[in-house]
């Protein structure tokens, strides 16, 4: 059995190769010449690549994992047959021009991820409803004023996306205090959460939102989804976190809304483009709160462990877990 190993970071693409060499000792792990060839500072004097690798040929390569492959990445592998996103998220994946048609494209289904992004959604309520921002503007003009804390139970919580992270988000609020309902795609039921779905449900559940925290994929139905229209359906005053993907927001709308003053701010972890450009209206903002990114980092032991557990059910000729539905874009 034979896997290529491909990521853009070269200390990524080695711990990679390292955990599921150590997982599947039968394997024949390898680090794709590309991820190598730019990671020369890093130390892969132990570490095979794909093609220096001696007797194998490109048609013999059984499965890749990482993250970001080269534009070339699929026609230097023919034989690939399955490709582990390492990640939750395959949009990128599933918009690369080489990507074959017929290639079973695998996500990862939390692998750790989950109490992560609870925490961060978690911390930016609390950011939210201790006044921590309008703290900090105080501090910039040394102005000393205490505020009431705005109650947890006041601060309705909206989360579009009820998958493995958005239920483990949603319960973890809960468990805070916080009233907290969800929207889907499709109906579901979810027991003590109320979950809207349809257009219809749509504008009933941004009207009931004060806090609205994007945990969905991006997809063709979710692309834009946050724009003029949906942000005015928020009640005056509300807070939008985005933890899913930058292209769910119309960036122009969201800046609107804000210099408005109906929305109070926004929490940004994810940006249409990453790193976020130094000259976007973002970074200055005074409503807006950015992190690079890292609400929910890929923990790659975690998520190794279970890459190498779908290759045996892949080997058994089991189901796969997380496998995506291009259809969908998940």
């Amino acid at each position: 059995m034979n896997i290529v190993v491909t990521h853009p970071d070269p200390q990524e693409a080695l711990h990679w190769v390292q955990a599921l060499q150590t997982l599947l000792p039968a394997a024949h792990v390898r680090l794709d010449r590309e991820s190598d060839r730019e990671g020369q500072a890093a130390d892969h004097s132990r570490v095979p690549t794909a093609d220096r690798t001696q007797g194998e040929s490109k048609a013999q390569v059984f499965c890749a994992a990482g993250w970001k492959p080269p534009a070339d990445f699929f026609a230097r592998y023919p034989g690939l047959t399955t490709f582990f996103c390492a990640g939750a998220g395959v949009d990128h994946l599933l918009q690369h021009p080489g990507l074959p048609p017929g290639l079973a494209v695998v996500r990862l289904e939390d692998a750790g991820m989950g109490p992560l992004m609870a925490d961060y959604c978690e911390h930016a309520l609390l950011h939210i409803s201790g006044g921590f921002a309008r703290y900090r503007q105080q501090q910039e003009r040394a102005r000393w004023q205490a505020h009431e804390p705005l109650p947890r139970e006041a601060l309705d919580v909206g989360i579009v996306g009820l998958g493995v992270l958005g239920l483990q988000v949603a319960r973890r609020l809960q468990r805070a205090g916080f009233r907290v309902r969800g929207y889907t795609r499709t109906p579901r039921q979810i027991e003590g959460i109320e979950v809207l779905h349809g257009a219809q449900g749509w504008l009933r559940f941004l009207s009931q939102t004060r806090v609205l925290i994007l945990l969905a994929p991006r997809t063709p139905e979710t692309e834009n989804l946050i724009d003029a229209t949906a942000l005015a359906a928020l009640p005056q005053g509300a807070w939008l976190i985005n933890v899913a993907r930058g292209a769910l927001v119309v960036d122009a709308d969201l800046l609107a809304s804000l210099d408005a003053g109906h929305l109070n701010g926004a929490i940004l972890d994810v940006f249409r483009e990453e790193p976020l450009p130094a000259h976007h209206a973002f970074w200055h903002h005074p409503r807006v709160l950015i992190t690079p990114h890292v609400s929910a980092p890929t923990q790659v032991e975690i998520s190794a462990r279970q890459v190498a557990a779908n290759i045996g059910r892949l080997i058994r000729g089991e189901a796969l877990q997380g496998l995506v539905d291009r259809g969908r874009g998940y």
